[in-house]
């Protein structure tokens, strides 16, 4: 299973928030590109990075920082926040970024959506963001009525790899995450990428026979899990039993 950290950028920052708001943001450090190298340092090949400034206001107010990271790190990352046009996600790609994630663009421009995957391929994916079963877009704000599985089945039908599925009461909570939610995947044809309250070393376990990878947040900047350590049980064969 591979294991991505999570950077969250606001103002050049790094930060973590509590379920997408805004009003409840803890600063972690002032310096990107140092989180990144240490996370390298610590056995990281893969990197999660929103650009929290795209995602609210559609600026690309720390491109440059994202840039630099990709340039500085031979890490394979991903990117999300406020993609919502062809440009932005031309402009990642030749950064240096291999992986663009769509959120609200993908639930409300579908003939959008599936223009870049033709064009793209793999290298887009889809954040799938979940309350209640229904899809939530812009920021988290609003709930939409569309079913969560039957969205999956759609990304699916127009050759989506790659989603990052994150129960949104879970996120930045730090209450552990919805084991649930990944079963009920696990047999869908798409790459599922966890995301959202991970903070237990036994859900590291517990995801590796569900899901093809994880996001780990806001549990690696307050020391209550240790990325070297989810790395290596993240490399481990999932024992017998697990499902």
């Amino acid at each position: 299973m591979k294991l991505f950290p999570a950077i969250d950028v606001k103002d050049g920052k790094v930060v973590r928030l509590v379920q997408g708001d805004f009003d409840k943001v803890t600063v972690y450090s002032e310096d990107p590109a140092e989180i990144a190298k240490k996370f390298k340092e610590a056995g990281a090949d893969h990197l999660h990075m929103v650009d929290l400034d795209g995602a609210k206001d559609g600026k690309l107010v720390n491109f440059e920082t994202i840039k630099k990271i990709a340039n500085e790190t031979d890490m394979f990352i991903q990117v999300g926040g406020g993609i919502r046009d062809e440009e932005r996600i031309r402009l990642y790609l030749e950064a240096g970024v291999d992986r663009v994630i769509l959120g609200s663009a993908a639930v409300e421009q579908p003939e959008f959506l599936e223009k870049m995957v033709k064009l793209y391929g793999e290298k887009i994916a889809v954040g799938v963001d979940v309350k209640d079963g229904k899809v939530a877009i812009h920021g988290w704000k609003t709930i939409t009525d569309k079913d969560d599985k039957e969205f999956i089945e759609y990304l699916i039908s127009i050759g989506v790899k790659t989603i990052i599925y994150t129960d949104i009461t879970k996120d930045g909570a730090m209450e552990g995450t919805n084991i649930g939610a990944y079963k009920k995947l696990r047999d869908y044809d798409i790459n599922v990428i966890a995301a959202g309250g991970i903070m237990y070393e036994r859900e590291i376990t517990e995801l590796q026979d569900l899901v093809d990878g994880a996001i780990i947040g806001k549990a690696l900047y307050t020391g209550d899990m240790d990325l070297a350590r989810c790395i290596e049980l993240a490399g481990r064969k999932a024992p017998a039993g697990i499902h």
